[in-house]
């Protein structure tokens, strides 16, 4: 049983979420080609960025905890987390924006990509011989920057705030995987390659790196499903 461990995380993350998307006055189903296709389109490079972190020996996995199957270098259950994952919180974010007005925290988009930027491009300096810190920080500069001064989206103060509520369930689910409740983490890091900051198990960068996929994640799917033109209709 204990190799189902991370199948079984990601299962837990989706099956509410996906069961909730048929709900008449949510209907998330009409969605699923847009969301599929704009994850497909986040996931690959992120699980290049996997890979390529994986081989340098950033981190790796505890295969005790999964079933044996790998795409390269990486368990499947790796390369299902990048579906499952943002799925939940997309599936969130869309159900919040439909119920609730959560424009106004959109107000504080400026300020919200101010200390964004600051604050990783200092860490991005101090840090700068930490892989996994480094890269993180300054893929998360390179995404707001083209987000609100490039491609003026307007949505980054909401999509913000519910991936602060969001870590409500992130904290359990990455705790999980970095070890909390097991014998030994499932995914294990080099604390040569991060800052060895850590919320419980869970090292801080894992909160970022979070953060600019859920970005990707969102950017696209607005994109292909037009989903504010759509709230705004309903």
């Amino acid at each position: 049983m204990i190799a189902y461990t991370y199948l079984l995380i990601n299962f837990l993350t989706i099956i509410i979420c996906f069961i909730f998307s048929f709900h008449p006055r949510i209907r998330f189903d009409k969605y699923f080609k847009g969301f599929i296709i704009a994850s497909v389109l986040v996931a690959i490079p992120f699980i290049v960025w996997d890979m390529w972190f994986t081989a340098q020996g950033v981190w790796w996995f505890n295969t005790n905890y999964t079933i044996g199957f790998s795409i390269f270098n990486l368990p499947l259950e790796e390369c299902l987390f990048f579906l499952c994952i943002p799925f939940s919180c997309v599936f969130t974010y869309y159900c919040l924006t439909k119920f609730f007005n959560l424009d106004w925290v959109n107000g504080f988009n400026n300020i919200i990509v101010f200390i964004t930027i600051i604050v990783c491009a200092v860490i991005a300096l101090v840090f700068s011989d930490r892989t996994y810190t480094f890269v993180t920080a300054v893929l998360t500069v390179a995404t707001v920057l083209y987000m609100h001064f490039i491609d003026k989206q307007e949505w980054i103060g909401e999509a913000s705030l519910v991936y602060t509520i969001l870590m409500l369930g992130f904290l359990p689910v990455n705790g999980v995987l970095t070890g909390t409740g097991l014998e030994s983490p499932i995914v294990n890091y080099n604390s040569a390659e991060f800052m060895n900051f850590r919320i419980g198990t869970i090292p801080i960068e894992d909160a970022v790196y979070g953060y600019i996929m859920i970005l990707w994640n969102l950017y696209l799917f607005k994109k292909l499903t037009r989903h504010r033109a759509v709230k705004q209709a309903l």
